[in-house]
């Protein structure tokens, strides 16, 4: 009786590992067919350039295609929602916008929330939003800036990709930690925002630097700070914010994430390619030539980073009373 025990309770443990090992086995052969990287933009976006870069990688290293496609629509929503919906298989994937930490606080009657319905993978790269202002503008520094602005109030408007975009949220922090009042300027994305910056329709941006540098490198726009709390190797000569205003950051941030429900050892061998991908040479030219710092790391440290900015900006957004058009 005994040895009958002892026997049916070892089959019974060996029954109860087979689950294991087989989701194991499975993310072993993850993937056996194409996988879809969402993108909530059009194509030619910050967001749709970085899944591309990085679907290319993934393709090379994994054997199988990393189809992008784009679901633009809502400030990135649309997109986010159809990976929400998907089936959990590591087969769908989102890339991830900054504008998903502002969405929650946009768009009050979402039909998910973006925290409790994803699972993060990986943390690609963060871009120092850049404080831009036309040459005609009579200032070169921060300081000057907001002695200008204090000088001269409804003189100066900012123009932004969009109301909830990053550089939207940027110009905002911008207003509140300063106390000077730029006038917000909302375009259909970061194109037709740089072209009435730099045709003098708006005087200051708050642009990403992707969008940002090559104005900048051409003369067309005069760089005052950039946004995040280092300065960034691509304008090393342009101070932070932070410099001259204690305590501001603000940037645009991206990453991979999955429906909640995906598999830890998909996540897990996806996170590991994604910062496989990063340390390699090419890439890391890309993106620092994009003003990028990258941003490797595991899982849990990306989902306190969406974590956190989603406190942030929502802060941000109720207390100035944002609301999506």
């Amino acid at each position: 009786m005994t040895i009958r025990r002892r026997h049916f309770l070892h089959l019974a443990a060996s029954a109860a590992a087979l689950p294991a090992v087989s989701r194991i086995a499975w993310a072993e052969d993850y993937p056996t067919h194409p996988v879809r990287i969402i993108v909530g933009f059009a194509a030619g976006s910050t967001t749709d350039i970085l899944a591309r870069l990085m679907g290319q990688w993934l393709s090379q290293h994994l054997g199988q295609q990393f189809i992008i496609e784009n679901r633009s629509g809502a400030g990135g929503n649309l997109g986010a929602e159809t990976v929400v919906k998907s089936t959990p298989d590591g087969y769908t994937l989102l890339m991830v916008p900054p504008a998903v930490a502002a969405n929650g606080a946009l768009y009050p009657n979402l039909s998910f929330d973006f925290i409790r319905d994803t699972a993060p993978v990986a943390g690609v790269v963060r871009v120092p939003n850049v404080v831009e202002v036309n040459p005609a503008v009579p200032v070169k520094s921060i300081p000057e800036l907001i002695a200008y602005a204090k000088a001269n109030p409804g003189k100066l408007s900012f123009a932004s990709a969009g109301i909830g975009t990053a550089s939207h949220l940027a110009g905002q922090l911008f207003n509140k930690m300063t106390g000077v009042n730029l006038q917000h300027i909302p375009y259909r994305g970061d194109g037709p925002a740089m072209a009435d910056l730099i045709a003098g329709q708006v005087q200051v941006g708050f642009a990403t630097m992707t969008a940002s540098i090559g104005h900048i490198r051409s003369g067309r726009l005069r760089p005052l700070a950039v946004t995040t709390l280092q300065r960034s190797d691509a304008l090393p000569d342009v101070p932070t914010v932070a410099e001259f205003v204690p305590g501001f950051e603000a940037s645009s941030w991206f990453g991979v994430a999955a429906p909640k429900g995906t598999p830890d050892a998909i996540v897990e061998r996806l996170n590991r390619e994604i910062d496989a991908g990063l340390a390699d040479a090419t890439i890391k030219a890309r993106l620092a030539d994009m003003g990028g710092m990258l941003l490797t790391g595991s899982p849990a440290d990306f989902g306190k980073l969406i974590a956190s900015e989603t406190d942030k900006w929502g802060k941000v957004i109720r207390e100035a009373g944002i609301k999506a058009e």
